[in-house]
């Protein structure tokens, strides 16, 4: 499966780097595809991906705000 994000207020590549850390933390997203200068994020990830808890974990970061396309 696939999803397609926009966090807003993502700016540069160490946003970039804090998505790809949380998203190690995911062992169901087998891939994470992140345009570092638009915020747009593609994960390729299994059934059993929590879009709640991985949208929950972002926004903890700080003011990032986590929308599906």
């Amino acid at each position: 499966m696939k999803t397609n994000l926009k966090i807003e207020e993502f700016h540069c590549n160490s946003c970039k780097m804090l998505v790809e850390d949380v998203c190690s933390d995911f062992p169901e997203i087998k891939s994470c595809k992140i345009n570092a200068k638009t915020g747009e994020v593609t994960l390729e990830h299994g059934d059993s991906f929590n879009l709640a808890k991985f949208k929950k974990e972002i926004e903890s970061l700080g003011a990032y705000k986590v929308k599906k396309v």
